[in-house]
């Protein structure tokens, strides 16, 4: 499995960004997709996850009423729509895939890793 992260940029506070993980080689419908971000001298945290069988989807406290995770399966394609962003928003953000049908929030739980996008939002 190879996976792509693009979408990343500058942008301002109260601004929105969609990320995009293009999926290659995913074998089975038995997997989750979840993006993560790194901030500077912070750990890799958890942002939002969505199974690819039923579409479920989970958010960390943080982003939630404000980004949206979403798929298309026949793209393998899973998208995060960043609206109302905030400078603490800033970071690497990448995506992972694991197989098993849940979605997990912990880093150690996915085997594959897309290489990262950089979402700078301003003050």
């Amino acid at each position: 499995v190879q996976l792509q992260a693009f979408g990343g940029g500058l942008v301002q506070a109260g601004g929105f960004l969609r990320l995009s993980c293009v999926a290659s080689g995913r074998a089975s419908n038995d997997a989750a997709t979840g993006w993560f971000r790194q901030a500077p001298g912070k750990e890799r945290e958890f942002v939002a996850g969505i199974r690819w069988s039923g579409g479920n989807q989970y958010y960390a406290d943080s982003v939630k009423g404000r980004f949206t995770i979403s798929k298309v399966s026949a793209k393998n394609t899973v998208y995060l729509q960043m609206n109302s962003l905030k400078p603490e928003d800033t970071a690497v953000y990448y995506c992972a895939l694991r197989y098993g049908s849940e979605v997990h929030s912990s880093v150690q739980q996915y085997n594959y890793w897309g290489q990262g996008t950089q979402v700078t939002v301003s003050s």
